[in-house]
């Protein structure tokens, strides 16, 4: 009953100006969004850069419905890129990118996201770094890895994500194993139908360990998405087993959270990419990230209380 009602809160004028105007907000946009604007991310991402961790940014919109806001996102990984070239960070600095901001959901959506998203990846590749395509819900992951297929026959370093919960997941990472391929694999957030996804915390975990299994594997370069200490030290162990040498596999943790596993995981030598999102539609993505599941809020409430 919740998610509908947190989806009207996001596109409700009234309830964002009243959300905005709490005291409570500002503090929990500033701990989990690196700012409204392009200079405000350069700087989260040169601090953390400094720290020895690496990062990945997702300027903020999704769900678009209309072309030109497709082309204005563009714009503004063009901008990003632009702005990521002096800092000459290469891959330790790429992109995220959701399809459905790039039009993936209009008529037409799969050429037109792949026709929007395509000037991105070239310049990443420009100034030597890449793009990440992140993973939505789950109508939309053929139209994903579809375009993901055609972006890498230019750029064979373009990523992408899969989350465990889906029970096609297992097949997706053997198909996406192989040498070249980056995985970021995540336990998924949306909130899925009992026909598609596991419903229930156990079973997501253990087809999260199916699948990183699959991914250790392989000749891929996988990307360890979770906060959970117990996935840590499996991804850890896994990679230990499969022989992987600690440049060819990563941790991602989101931007504010659990900054100090973050920094020991560095201290041990391990690469820790850090998920920044930026941009002024800060209400709309933690919105739509308490409508996808609702227990997000206790998540990031706790995660407030205790920076650690």
């Amino acid at each position: 009953m919740l998610g509908p009602v947190l989806l009207a809160a996001a596109r409700s004028d009234l309830i964002r100006r009243i959300v905005s105007a709490a005291p409570v907000t500002r503090p929990v946009v500033d701990r989990f969004v690196a700012g409204e604007h392009l200079d405000e991310s350069m700087r989260a991402v040169q601090g953390l850069a400094d720290k020895g961790l690496e990062v990945t940014l997702d300027h903020l919109g999704e769900d678009i419905t209309d072309p030109a806001e497709a082309l204005r996102t563009r714009d503004a990984y063009l901008a990003l890129t632009d702005s990521l070239k002096p800092l000459g960070l290469g891959e330790r600095a790429e992109m995220s990118v959701k399809l459905s901001a790039f039009g993936q959901a209009l008529p037409g959506g799969h050429d037109l996201a792949l026709k929007n998203v395509t000037p991105v990846v070239e310049a990443a590749a420009e100034i030597g770094t890449t793009v990440t395509l992140d993973m939505e819900d789950h109508t939309t992951v053929d139209s994903t890895l579809a375009i993901l297929a055609e972006l890498r026959e230019r750029f064979p370093q373009t990523g992408a994500v899969v989350q465990s919960y889906l029970f096609r997941t297992e097949d997706d990472c053997h198909a996406l194993a192989g040498e070249g391929s980056r995985v970021r694999l995540v336990k998924g957030a949306y909130n899925e139908p009992a026909s598609v996804a596991y419903q229930h915390k156990a079973e997501v975990d253990k087809a999260y360990v199916r699948c990183l299994k699959i991914l250790m594997a392989g000749q891929g370069y996988p990307m360890i998405g979770s906060h959970d200490p117990r996935m840590v030290a499996i991804g850890q162990e896994l990679a230990r087993r499969n022989g992987r040498k600690l440049d060819e596999y990563e941790f991602q943790m989101l931007y504010g959270i659990r900054e100090a596993e973050q920094r020991r995981l560095v201290a041990e030598g391990h690469r820790m990419r850090v998920y920044i999102p930026y941009g002024t539609d800060w209400y709309g993505y933690f919105m739509r990230r308490l409508a996808e599941r609702p227990a997000n809020l206790a998540f990031f409430l706790r995660s407030l209380v205790s920076r650690g």
